[in-house]
């Protein structure tokens, strides 16, 4: 069971918290120690004590190197602990809790493309939700884009099937790559930043700046050993100094522009480092994946280290101590400000292109995401040639894995009428066939023994809803969705297109009309056309082509005066209804 091997990572990283925050313990009570053991011998060699003098700075340097090995302890704890929460995350997919997870993807919704909420592509319980592991802002936005109901070519979907294969087999390496991806603030949009980074190139520190900022310090710090020595007077190095504070006053507004974008991104260059660095570390048989792998780790890496290194020695500034302290002896923000400059010349071209690879590798682990939480699944065969679906146990992602029931069906062009009684499954079956078509177009796996189908354009027209501001009723929207299908028909492109409860807005004579002439204008030999009604006269339509019109059915049972239905499509038209026992039921008859 793929929840058990989440389930065992989990109480192992659990195993692995509870060492870490012991041995956490024992630093900060070794620090202590050590703490007050180095007052108490600097204490002993200010009243002679040479001995004392020796045993504390033995003490100030084991100080030193407890904080360091204890912030690498903390640094450890807190990619424990997002591991945990990453685990969490994947079993909340097995239990149904996966729809309390934050991101919807809501803000990608467009009004224009109703298939987004038709097909619950994006929004509360929707396929964005189920599959997103993405921390960026681009990733997420690479994640909504495969989510189309607009085929890419079969060259783009095949790639990232291929990528994905192989994720599936390391369920490790992805969560770690999401524990270590997590130290990204939650939706780390770096638009600004590759912006910022590659407009400066216009603020320059001058080449006569530059060997100031080296000639001086050397200066300053040869008068000062001079001094010491007694071989010139400490005015020398006071007015060195006060020369150098003064140069960084005058450059002040200069270096902290070009300064500007380092202020605040630390953290982040740190987690894209060790993020790429580890990424390098996996052998992939995918060229694709191992290229990406490599261009992150033997390039993206050692540039980003340098860069966070800049930004950590810029950052401290921040101390005014120091700021006064290091542009005095040294002036810092001078040879900062080049070292950026420095680095934009060499490495800002490619940041954008790096982060687009992290990005591009995000989408492949939400879309393996399917794989990893349901035990069956199969990658879709892409089709050449007529619109054809041929589906094999196919079941929908968004439906408990255990409840859902599965059906199989062949289509080519053709158009069906699907009839049945009420909550019988006639709309969650055309939702879990298109929507898996959406999952197949993202290169993701489908719930399915097997799945096989043709690139086609995919319509609905199933969450019709009236427009108050606009003055449009649900009949008349209704209407400019089944308009915008027969115009894109007249482009003879593929096309796979689901109705439900079609021109459900008006009256039985009006729709039955209507109804007919746009099954009518639908039904062509490009394409896929399914329609769920309650009419039965819809069921007697001829064919205006050769194009068969067909009819299928879903129906209920009952059992113990209860009414029970087998999701089950069926041949032929339905012959039962019962909307008056759910009124009955209801308690309204």
């Amino acid at each position: 069971m793929k929840q058990d091997y989440y389930k065992n990572l989990q109480s192992e990283a659990a195993a692995q918290l509870e060492k870490y925050v012991q041995q956490a313990n024992r630093y900060t009570l070794y620090r202590t120690i050590c703490f007050f053991a180095l007052i108490f011998a600097f204490a002993a060699a200010y009243d002679g004590l040479t001995a004392a003098g020796i045993i504390g700075l033995f003490m100030l340097l084991l100080f030193c190197r407890l904080i360091r090995q204890h912030n690498r302890l903390k640094q450890q704890i807190q990619l424990v602990q997002n591991a945990l929460a990453v685990t969490d995350n994947y079993l909340a997919h097995f239990n149904g809790h996966w729809q309390e997870l934050p991101d919807k993807g809501e803000d990608f919704y467009s009004p224009n493309r109703p298939q987004d909420i038709d097909l619950h592509i994006f929004g509360k319980a929707s396929l964005y939700q189920y599959l997103c592991c993405c921390r960026t802002a681009l990733g997420r936005q690479k994640l909504a884009k495969a989510l189309t109901v607009t085929p890419p070519s079969p060259a783009v979907i095949t790639q990232r099937q291929k990528a994905v294969a192989e994720l599936l087999e390391r369920q490790r390496l992805c969560v770690e790559l999401l524990a270590r991806s997590r130290r990204l603030p939650d939706g780390h949009d770096t638009a600004a930043l590759i912006a910022e980074i590659n407009g400066q190139h216009h603020r320059y520190i001058s080449h006569m700046l530059q060997r100031t900022a080296w000639l001086l310090p050397l200066l300053t710090f040869a008068s000062l050993g001079l001094a010491l020595l007694d071989f010139s007077s400490w005015q020398i190095p006071g007015l060195l100094m006060l020369l150098q504070f003064a140069i960084a006053m005058l450059f002040q507004r200069q270096n902290q522009a070009i300064l500007a974008p380092l202020m605040s991104i630390n953290h982040e260059l740190h987690a894209y480092q060790a993020l790429f660095i580890h990424l390098g570390e996996t052998n992939f048989t995918n060229k694709a994946l191992q290229k990406t792998a490599d261009t992150l780790s033997r390039e993206a890496a050692p540039a980003l280290q340098k860069l966070a290194r800049l930004a950590d020695h810029v950052n401290l500034c921040r101390n005014l101590f120091f700021y006064v302290l290091g542009n005095a002896l040294l002036l810092w923000d001078c040879h900062c400000a080049a070292r950026f400059a420095r680095w934009q010349d060499n490495a800002a071209q490619n940041l954008a292109g790096w982060l687009n690879l992290w990005a591009e590798m995000e989408l492949y682990i939400s879309l393996a995401l399917a794989g990893h939480t349901r035990e069956n699944y199969t990658f879709p065969q892409l089709l050449a040639g007529p619109p054809t679906l041929k589906v094999d146990g196919l079941t929908s992602l968004l439906l408990d894995e255990k409840n859902a029931i599965p059906n199989d069906t062949y289509m080519q062009a053709e158009t069906r009428i699907i009839t049945g009684s009420n909550m019988s499954g006639k709309t969650t079956y055309m939702r879990t066939l298109a929507s898996s078509l959406v999952l197949a177009y993202a290169g993701a796996p489908v719930c399915a023994k097997a799945f096989a189908c043709s690139p086609m354009h995919i319509f609905t027209s199933i969450q019709v809803h009236d427009d108050q501001s606009q003055g449009i009723s649900t009949f008349y929207a209704e209407l400019l969705r089944i308009k915008q299908m027969v115009d894109f028909s007249k482009k003879k492109l593929p096309m796979f297109i689901a109705i439900d409860e079609i021109f459900k807005g008006t009256n039985s004579a009006d729709r039955i009309i209507g109804a007919r002439e746009a099954i009518k204008r639908l039904t062509r030999p490009y394409a896929i056309t399914l329609v769920s009604t309650h009419d039965f006269e819809l069921c007697d339509l001829q064919s205006a082509n050769e194009v068969p019109v067909t009819n299928y059915h879903f129906a209920e049972y009952y059992e113990d005066n209860k009414i029970k239905f087998d999701y089950k499509i069926k041949n032929g038209r339905c012959q039962t209804t019962n909307a008056q026992y759910l009124l009955k039921m209801a308690g309204i008859l």
